[in-house]
């Protein structure tokens, strides 16, 4: 390894920020004062890369920004090399390498907001704040897509603040900062109750919606009072085993979108020789339009750590990760008040309620890569690498975080299993849940839970239309657009009707949208999401663009056929999701809306 430094030095609030989170310098060798000592004896580097991230979050939290000084010194605490933690610092969208205002407005200009009027919200920002680039940034999706448009404002300091603004309304955004340092603010409705994003909020019937809106999320004692914890128990009286084969008997399948049987992942992690096992859980909700793990967790989070320790203790892992998006302030704080509280009352840690488990969860903070979505590009962030997918074989379930056997679940799928060993597998088979994203032209937009089998008429009418529904996107930027509402709602289903039940993204779409636009948002979004480590992602998201641009001003038969070459190589030569998936809203719309025709 080589370390080469250029001498630059951090400043003292960047000093305490690292410190704070690694503990004061032992040696001058990790950046401490020089001793007598340290000039007799050199000490053998001990790289601790899987800390990056986080010191990186420590520092941009508090001042800001990461200087040069500031990552010098974490490469020294830490003995990474400075180009590699540069590289990885420059990856994530919410860390800046230059100087910059203490609070930055990140505005949404994704799909639920575009259709919602943010165009408007970011014109009025940039006369009041200037060009984007230093106090505010155009930003992919929020996950507040129930509240469009909508806008988020992140602040540096002691601690860290995030403030959600939406709606956002153009016309009552404030005039630009004053020469005091008053900055504009957005016309807001707060940081909502999430029960508002649950319109179903309180009825008989929901499962994996049943404590949203009714139960304190910040209290343990009221989730066990509503039934929180028994799943634990009864997966005690199973065993591992047992749990394992109720999660197969159920019919469980991944709800990121994949839909991998999740049983079959479990079981398959269990019975590998090599140790430890390691735990993630994927809540680094990217994708456009997708905001149901979002609200769990600020609705429900202890059911997210009681889920996480089964999954753990039927698969022989005694430490999970809870990886989480940086956009995400409220579920994070509450996620954090989770685990601490239950790691507190004997939930977590040793001898969990007496029966020798011993597992525990740590909280790691994404920074805004849409690719970090990805199971194995979750790998390298954690690990402090970029967040780049790795080639498969291996498959996680062998070679996964730190090369060890690792499962890998996100959110939904989780909070699944507590139903399973509740009701037992064939009673929650007969009426298996599904989370819904539903956003766009609809009266009440928001997460709604249906039973598998219910088709997209009974889900669109449930949260009511606004107007003429001319298309509906299914799973978001990497879904496609149908236009028949009588698809069953299942991943057969949408399969069968060529969509994707994804991460059950329902943008409904009415005749006041601009399809040509919102082609394009999705081609940008793409292209800006791409890690660029194949040339079929890196090069072709670009030229995707590039033809939606001409053919946005002039329809060309040779710029189709040129887009239908690039879609199709993508599909067939991308490394991974991303780039196999980023022409399938396009051509959706080509094909059945008539968009360039």
């Amino acid at each position: 390894m080589d370390l080469r430094f250029r001498g630059a030095e951090p400043s003292e609030e960047e000093r305490a920020a690292v410190d704070a989170l690694l503990g004061p310098p032992a040696t001058a060798w990790e950046g401490g004062s020089r001793t007598e000592t340290d000039l007799r004896v050199a000490a053998r580097a001990e790289s601790q890369r899987d800390l990056l991230l986080p010191a990186l979050h420590a520092v941009n939290d508090r001042v800001g920004w990461i200087s040069e000084g500031a990552l010098e010194y974490i490469c020294r605490r830490l003995t990474v090399p400075p180009a590699e933690a540069y590289g990885v610092a420059t990856f994530y969208s919410l860390f800046s390498m230059e100087p910059r205002p203490k609070r930055v407005l990140h505005v949404c200009t994704d799909l639920a907001c575009q259709a919602k009027g943010a165009e408007g919200v970011r014109r009025r920002v940039e006369e009041a704040l200037g060009p984007q680039g230093r106090s505010w940034h155009e930003s992919p999706c929020l996950g507040l897509c129930e509240r469009a448009p909508a806008a988020l404002a992140l602040e540096a300091g002691t601690p860290p603040k995030g403030q959600v603004y939406a709606p956002a309304h153009a016309d009552t955004i404030a005039a630009a900062p004053s020469p005091n340092g008053r900055t504009p603010s957005l016309d807001v409705a707060g940081d909502a109750p999430v029960r508002d994003a649950v319109p179903q909020a309180g009825q008989d019937g929901l499962v994996l919606l049943r404590r949203v809106g009714t139960t304190d999320p910040g209290s343990l004692d009221d989730y066990r009072a509503a039934g929180g914890y028994s799943a634990l128990r009864r997966a005690f009286e199973l065993g591992p085993a047992g749990v394992i084969r109720e999660v197969l008997e159920s019919g469980l399948v991944g709800r990121g979108g994949a839909a991998f049987p999740t049983g079959r992942k479990w079981d398959a992690t269990a019975r590998q020789p090599d140790h430890p096992h390691y735990l993630v859980c994927n809540a680094d909700e990217s994708e456009p339009g997708t905001f149901k793990d979002r609200v769990i967790m600020e609705g429900d989070p202890y059911a997210l750590v009681e889920a996480m320790t089964i999954a753990g203790y039927a698969t022989g892992c005694a430490k999970g990760y809870l990886y989480i998006r940086g956009e995400y302030p409220r579920a994070t704080a509450r996620l954090q008040h989770a685990i601490a509280t239950a790691r507190a009352r004997g939930l977590l840690g040793d001898d969990i309620l007496g029966k020798g488990l011993s597992f525990d969860i740590e909280l790691r903070r994404g920074a805004g890569a849409y690719i970090c979505g990805e199971e194995t590009a979750i790998f390298n962030s954690i690990e402090g690498k970029r967040g780049e997918p790795r080639s498969k074989p291996p498959f996680p379930v062998e070679k996964g975080l730190f090369g060890k056997p690792t499962v890998v679940n996100n959110v939904e799928t989780l909070v699944n299993v507590l139903p399973i060993l509740e009701r037992g597998a064939q009673a929650y088979a007969a009426a298996e849940p599904k989370l819904f994203c539903v956003s766009g032209a609809v009266e009440r937009p928001g997460v709604y839970e249906l039973t598998f089998g219910a088709t997209l008429r009974e889900l669109v009418e449930l949260a009511g239309t606004t107007g003429t529904t001319r298309a509906v996107l299914l799973g978001g930027a990497a879904g496609a657009f149908v236009t028949d509402l009588d698809i069953p709602l299942t991943f057969e289903g949408t399969r069968n009707a060529g969509a994707t039940l994804g991460s059950g993204v329902v943008l409904v779409i009415d005749d006041t949208v601009d399809m040509k636009r919102l082609l394009l948002r999705i081609a940008e979004f793409f292209r800006d999401e791409s890690c660029g480590q194949c040339v079929p992602c890196r090069v072709g998201t670009v030229r995707q663009e590039e033809a939606l641009h001409r053919l946005s001003r002039r329809v060309s038969d040779d710029d189709l056929v040129l887009l239908r070459e690039v879609g199709q190589t993508m599909r067939d030569a991308s490394i991974c999701g991303l780039g196999q998936t980023a022409w399938n809203a396009v051509e959706s719309a080509i094909d059945r809306l008539g968009v360039f025709r």
